[in-house]
């Protein structure tokens, strides 16, 4: 995870030697395979203004960069939580229907949730991908990750973000995902510490899926749903990888699309995020991603298939029992980035 940020840190201060004299050019900070590269083409075709990705592969690798002032992020995809908070904190630019006129194809269930500062992108939750090849019987409980079987000793690859890290001890405990005292972390230590020896990364699977030394040695791993798609393409496989939604229940996470406001390009960069929200882009966007969209009119243009696929789109029953994130004390944070710097002594 630390190498991920140190070459996207890097990169920015590459970038940031040029890209000031270059308005032709915006910087979207995203995760890695999360944006339709068609989609980006297809604008700079028509405007003339390119689209540099700048990866992230963690949420504590792009709050950082983003805090950094001189950064020269133009948009950036944040959680719904640090939408809100960024934008407090004059780091992104507000936006409405006047500024990104395509917001009104999105319901105020999806917008509210944005905080006025960012515009809904993808929704999804939280659950286990496998290699169907390695593992035969489909995971159906957080106890299946957090106490694997002995098969799959060092075939686990978990997530070192102070939130995702907590999702499946915390929900396994009975306990809420947005847990703040010491009691409750240190219960989800101790089945953290547990699994551990059977844990080969704390790397984001997207990440270390490509690693020449362990990458194929991952069938089980803590993701985001849509991880299986992009497992799927970088092994050139189809269906192998798979994702399940453990029966306990989950999280029900919303990813934002904002603008910085810092940007030197802030009118464009509105115009961007405009046009990826609209509903044709949303659509092949959702799609291509195997991702549900939120806009009403870009769901109009997906074919019912697709939509009725678990997978993509969750049940009701499943929402019903997930959670959503919310912001988190300062002590909370520190404990749990604590414990996780922690495990690597317990693998």
């Amino acid at each position: 995870m630390r190498q991920g940020l140190a070459a996207t840190t890097l990169l920015l201060g590459l970038f940031g030697c040029t890209t000031l004299a270059r308005a032709e050019t915006l910087n979207l900070l995203i995760w890695e395979a999360y944006i339709d590269q068609a989609i980006l083409d297809a604008w700079t075709a028509s405007t003339g203004i390119a689209v540099r990705q700048i990866y992230f592969d963690s949420g504590d690798a792009r709050d950082e960069i983003l805090a950094d002032p001189n950064s020269n992020i133009d948009l950036s995809v944040v959680g719904e939580n640090g939408s809100a908070l960024f934008g407090k904190r004059g780091i992104l630019a507000p936006i409405g229907e006047d500024s990104v006129p395509s917001l009104k194809d999105y319901k105020t269930q999806w917008t509210a949730r944005c905080g006025g500062y960012g515009a809904p992108y993808l929704w999804g939750t939280m659950g286990i991908v496998y290699r169907s090849d390695k593992v035969t019987t489909t995971p159906t409980s957080w106890k299946d990750l957090m106490q694997p079987a002995p098969a799959l000793k060092k075939h686990i690859a978990m997530y070192d973000d102070h939130n995702e890290a907590f999702i499946a001890p915390l929900i396994l405990l009975g306990k809420s995902i947005n847990a703040n005292d010491s009691e409750t972390l240190k219960l989800a230590f101790e089945l953290m510490k547990a699994q551990a020896p059977s844990v080969l990364t704390y790397d984001y699977v997207i990440t270390s899926i490509d690693n020449p030394d362990y990458g194929r040695e991952i069938y089980m791993a803590l993701a985001y749903s849509g991880d299986q798609k992009v497992l799927n393409e970088k092994m050139g496989t189809a269906d192998v990888w798979r994702y399940a939604v453990p029966q306990e229940g989950t999280l029900s996470w919303l990813d934002c699309l904002a603008v910085t406001a810092s940007s030197p390009r802030k009118a464009q960069a509105m115009k961007l995020l405009d046009y990826i929200l609209s509903a044709k882009s949303a659509a092949l966007n959702a799609q291509t991603l195997g991702m549900p969209a939120s806009s009403t009119a870009a769901l109009a243009l997906i074919p019912d298939t697709i939509k009725a696929d678990p997978a993509i789109y969750t049940p009701e029953a499943i929402l019903k029992r997930s959670q959503y994130q919310t912001e988190l004390s300062v002590s909370s944070i520190q404990t749990r980035r604590r414990i996780i710097s922690a495990m690597a002594n317990f693998q």
